[in-house]
């Protein structure tokens, strides 16, 4: 009989924690979420980031803090978020680089790229570009192939940090291209940037949000796209793939994330809410603004983002291996 009760109680105690549980998320959100971005301030996933938070206030009807949480190639920010109570309310904002990049270059990396987060949406894209200093004697990307063949060995490109998009995307490069040239690692893509402008190093691949005002100021010269097609605000300058390097494409995705157990009801409604700021005429019209490309309806889903990020975590150690990166 007592073995009956206990059995009874336990049985009622886990339907009623369902129902609660279900109740919550039906509610969500109810009080103000926080969207980590686990970079610093200034970076093109910074200006997406606090774009979305403040589009996506006036559609859930609750404030959404913007928080940049850098330190650790951006494995900080993403661990708070891995190990966040999976209710809604710390959601992470980053690129599917980014994740990648942290667990491949650790070897004891502190969260699980695959599974330990609950894909919402990819939110949009943001192509890489190859710029060079302004008085580099290459125009395309022909020229600057062979340039750097009869020279790599005393080429140098700067980045934000080993690890950064901004680096494996050279380093991506130099693989296809067949060169070893010197990385050269900065404290920010903004200092990596000024010492490009200064002609301190030779080139830099950074995202079309970092380098677009450069490329208009004429402080750097553009030499590729680093896509399969053009974009918009840079009509004129021809991508890696019509240059030759035929389905060359380092793109950094930016998606949010939720913590792995999140109910699915809240992941449905974040999704929901991100489609509709993705929706909105003045939020595409600054992501154009900035050279990002508003994800297409038919890679919004969640689980289209978990194949993406699944298709990412194939393709990045083969070249973390040839260009011989390691993180001291």
């Amino acid at each position: 009989m007592i073995r009956r009760r206990t059995f009874g109680l336990l049985a009622a105690t886990t339907v009623m924690a369902s129902m609660f549980s279900q109740a919550s998320a039906q509610d969500w959100p109810t009080r103000k979420l926080t969207m980590v971005y686990p970079f610093g301030a200034g970076s093109a996933g910074d200006v997406i980031g606090r774009l979305f938070a403040s589009r996506l206030a006036e559609l859930l009807g609750q404030p959404v803090v913007f928080e940049n949480v850098g330190g650790a190639g951006g494995m900080t920010g993403t661990v708070r978020v891995a190990k966040a109570a999976p209710d809604g309310y710390q959601v992470l904002m980053t690129g599917i680089n980014a994740l990648v990049f942290g667990e491949a270059l650790h070897r004891h990396a502190p969260y699980n790229a695959a599974t330990d987060f609950a894909p919402v949406v990819l939110v949009a894209d943001q192509p890489s570009v190859l710029v060079v200093r302004s008085d580099f004697p290459a125009n395309n990307l022909r020229e600057f192939i062979a340039y750097a063949k009869a020279n790599q060995a005393k080429m140098q490109y700067g980045s934000a940090g080993v690890g950064s998009s901004v680096h494996m995307a050279c380093a991506l490069l130099n693989v296809e291209i067949g060169v070893n040239t010197t990385h050269v690692p900065y404290r920010s893509g903004a200092a990596a940037m000024q010492d490009l402008i200064a002609g301190r190093i030779d080139y830099q691949c950074p995202l079309t949000p970092i380098a677009l005002p450069q490329i208009e100021g004429k402080a750097v010269r553009p030499i590729a796209l680093l896509a399969k097609d053009r974009i918009p605000v840079l009509p004129d300058l021809a991508t890696a793939h019509e240059q030759g390097l035929v389905d060359f494409d380092v793109q950094a995705g930016a998606a949010l994330w939720l913590p792995r157990g999140t109910p699915a009801a809240i992941v449905r409604k974040l999704h929901d809410a991100a489609v509709a700021a993705m929706e909105t005429p003045s939020v595409q019209a600054r992501l154009r603004e900035i050279g990002a490309t508003v994800a297409t309806p038919e890679r919004r889903s969640p689980e289209y983002l978990q194949e993406l990020l699944a298709s990412e975590i194939m393709r990045w150690p083969r070249v973390i291996k040839a260009a011989n990166i390691v993180v001291d």
